[in-house]
């Protein structure tokens, strides 16, 4: 079906031509940043129809679909996310396949007025494409979800599907009323660029547009494809130990300090490397996409925490007893390097049991786990500061003169069409909050949360919300919450870990989620979308994807025996939850024992609290210097803010292959890199897609395995043992 809100038609002379009838740009009218200048096109045909039957059709389907499999997929020991580039790809020949098969005769629809409507408007486009590329990017997993995770699976106790679904769907939300507001600080000022979105805009030129002197595009996305989809039934099935080759420990098969070095999964990962493009950009993303001086901030925090500070705390200083527990792991333990056991420390209200816990004794951390919460205070300490020293004035001049300030191409060719009134984002706050309030206080039961808790978590959101987009929308690079909302809540509200948790997703995941909404609307400024069909295509996606999401967390959680339980499954077994592990540990630390028996008066780890000051004073220190602009220091110190469950050897790979690309090919092959970086990145990530989930139908349900020496891991066992004399874990040799 047609748009209804389609511009007045232009002259044929503009149409698809650049903004200056029948001229060309203006040369200040380009876009300042290079990477978009050579990337998005300088056009628009508003008379293209947007809101087809098409359109609806496939962006519910593939909404749903998407969803259904990340968070199927989200269980797994090494998780897939499938993006929405599979989408892309598979939507393109069904789309067109659609604008051939389907009638073109035209209807009125009753209550609609007496316009004229069609299944089959004229030939699949651009901007239904894109549209349907928005209902995809909303099928992730939502965090949410993990809060039902942790309190069936491994708290063991009961949550409604009801009030499981409400609480996704809330967090999910709640965070668009706000970010509607602040569109015209981050979306439209050039200088906001969004770095990842121009790998889609890539894509979609590529699938769209033909260019007879090179070859294409398409073409080259095809190969690619072709390749990136072969290739994975080396590590997806045959082969898997290429995914983490640790040849050190393979050297020193009876050296537990060797292996704790040489290991990518659960040591140091120095030589290990992989051939397994999802362990590069499982929990990065894709580093062809980051710009190069974000991937060397990345690059200078990783190896200055993992190679320098870690190591000097292990074996140095054997910082916390660190040497009593593994050097990288994230799990707890007691004093005598034995895994915590956590239900026996809980109360029949779903609370700490005092005299239980001090049978128990303290819960201990590895010097890994407690250093990387210290840097996530520093980073967190560091985002208003590091937007205020580089940004403030542009923020403050953008707000006195939002509408007379100078714009770009974009900007300009996005004024033809009709823009979200401001009450529909101050409607759908309002409501998602009402929700939100009736679920703390009739359900309170389940979530723990009380009223003023979600009130205090959306004003953090909202306050952190535009800075963390400026650092996004110019780094690729998205600073967290999750860590200063936990502390803040476990210092308030002690002892209830599911209050803790939901006012985390409450705070960090309504910022996120209110980032990603501005993310697609730059998609959208990009190729030229009507400002209320993004809106509405976002709106219903979420909220399609999250009812998918509970519906097959729902399923697993009651079907699959002793999911996320590493140590009842067997050894084989896909179902361990990894993400799902560290948002348990995290409930833990900081809802049930909370931060003052964890990082307070209480516990063992009160210097980590140091780490929130002083991060401002290299600007102070070298105020002159033009280089320090260069370095971000929420991108820097939050460089291991993946970690865990992300590992060295994602992290070696992520910035080996985005220095490659992104330095190397882009000095010295920049026509290449202009024409095919980021499609390959797309073909790279739908290739391996379609492979994982024709692996997991064709064989994984069949439980039909390969077992063999090159399908049993990286060969790094001892990586996890203490090396503390008198230590005795079970598999480890004792000192």
């Amino acid at each position: 079906m047609g748009t209804p809100e389609q511009p007045p038609p232009l002259p044929t002379a503009t149409v698809a031509k650049p903004f200056e009838l029948g001229g060309a740009v203006d040369e200040d009218d380009l876009s300042p940043i290079e990477e978009v200048h050579l990337t998005v096109p300088n056009t628009d045909d508003p008379t293209l129809p947007v809101w087809t039957f098409r359109m609806w059709f496939l962006g519910l389907l593939s909404c749903a679909l998407l969803s259904f499999l990340n968070q199927f997929f989200s269980y797994r020991t090494e998780p897939l996310f499938i993006t929405q580039i599979t989408v892309v790809v598979a939507t393109l020949p069904i789309g067109r396949f659609m604008a051939a098969m389907l009638p073109e005769a035209k209807f009125r629809i009753p209550g609609l007025g007496p316009r004229l409507f069609s299944l089959n408007p004229g030939p699949f486009n651009m901007k239904e494409h894109v549209l349907i590329s928005i209902f995809a990017n909303a099928a992730v997993s939502a965090y949410g979800v993990r809060i039902v995770n942790i309190i069936k699976a491994f708290y063991h106790r009961r949550i409604s599907f009801r009030a499981g679904w409400l609480l996704i769907i809330t967090t999910q939300v709640l965070g668009y009323g706000w970010a509607g507001l602040l569109r015209k600080y981050v979306v439209e000022p050039a200088h906001m660029w969004w770095p990842a979105n121009l790998v889609q805009v890539s894509l979609f030129r590529a699938l769209h547009e033909r260019d007879e002197k090179h070859m294409s595009r398409a073409k080259f996305f095809l190969i690619a494809l072709i390749c990136s989809f072969s290739w994975y039934v080396v590590p997806g099935y045959l082969f898997s130990t290429v995914s983490n080759i640790s040849w050190v420990c393979w050297a020193f098969s009876n050296s537990v300090t060797a292996q704790q070095i040489g290991s990518g999964m659960k040591g140091l990962g120095v030589g290990a490397l992989t051939l397994d493009w999802t362990v590069v950009s499982s929990y990065l993303g894709s580093p062809l996409i980051s710009p190069l001086f974000a991937t060397v901030n990345v690059f200078a925090g990783y190896t200055f925490i993992v190679y320098v500070v870690i190591p000097t705390a292990y074996w140095g200083f054997n910082l916390y007893s660190a040497n009593r527990f593994p050097i990288f792991s994230s799990q707890l333990f007691t004093a005598q390097g034995q895994r915590y056991k956590i239900t026996a420390i809980v109360n029949d209200k779903f609370e700490l049991d005092i005299p239980k816990y001090e049978e128990q004794g303290r819960i201990h951390l590895s010097a890994f786990f407690a250093l990387t919460y210290g840097f996530g205070f520093a980073t967190i300490a560091s985002t208003l500061t590091h937007v205020a020293f580089f940004y403030g004035r542009e923020i403050y001049e953008r707000y006195r003169a939002s509408h007379k300030g100078k714009a770009d191409i974009h900007t300009k060719l996005m004024r033809r069409y009709k823009d979200i009134p401001s009450w529909w984002f101050h409607l759908l706050l309002v409501v998602i909050l009402v929700v939100s309030l009736l679920l703390c206080i009739l359900m309170n039961d389940q979530v723990q949360l009380p009223w003023w808790g979600l009130l205090f978590a959306s004003a953090l959101a909202f306050v952190f919300t535009l800075p963390i987009s400026i650092i996004t929308a110019t780094t690729n690079q998205t600073p967290g919450l999750n860590v200063i909302t936990e502390y803040l809540m476990g210092i308030i509200l002690p002892g209830r870990p599911i209050a803790n948790v939901c006012f985390k997703t409450y705070g960090y995941i309504s910022m996120v989620q209110a980032v990603f909404f501005l993310s697609d609307f730059k998609l959208g400024h990009y190729m030229k979308i009507p400002p209320r069909s993004m809106f509405l295509v976002q709106l219903i996606g979420t909220i399609l994807a999250g009812t998918v999401n509970i519906a097959v967390a729902w399923w697993l959680l009651n079907s699959v025996t002793n999911i996320c339980q590493d140590d009842l499954l067997p050894s084989d077994s896909p179902w361990t939850c990894p993400s799902d592990r560290v948002f348990f540990d995290a409930s833990v630390i900081w809802g049930l024992a909370g931060p003052r028996r964890i990082f307070g008066a209480l516990g063992n780890y009160r210097e980590i609290n140091w780490f929130f000051l002083g991060v401002w004073l290299l600007h102070k220190a070298f105020p002159k210097q033009s280089w320090i602009p260069l370095i971000n220091l929420p991108v820097l110190l939050g460089a291991t803010g993946m970690m865990p469950p992300a590992t060295p050897l994602n992290y070696n790979a992520w910035v080996l292959v985005g220095t490659i690309f992104n330095f190397f090919v882009f000095r010295y092959r920049k026509q290449w890199w202009q024409r095919y970086n980021y499609v390959l990145s797309a073909a790279l990530d739908a290739g391996t897609a379609f492979m994982a989930v024709l692996l997991y139908f064709s064989v994984g349900m069949e439980n039909k395995s390969i077992t063999w020496w090159g399908t049993n891991g990286e060969h790094c066992e001892l990586a996890a043992c203490p090396t503390a004399k008198g230590i005795e874990v079970d598999g480890c040799p004792i000192n």
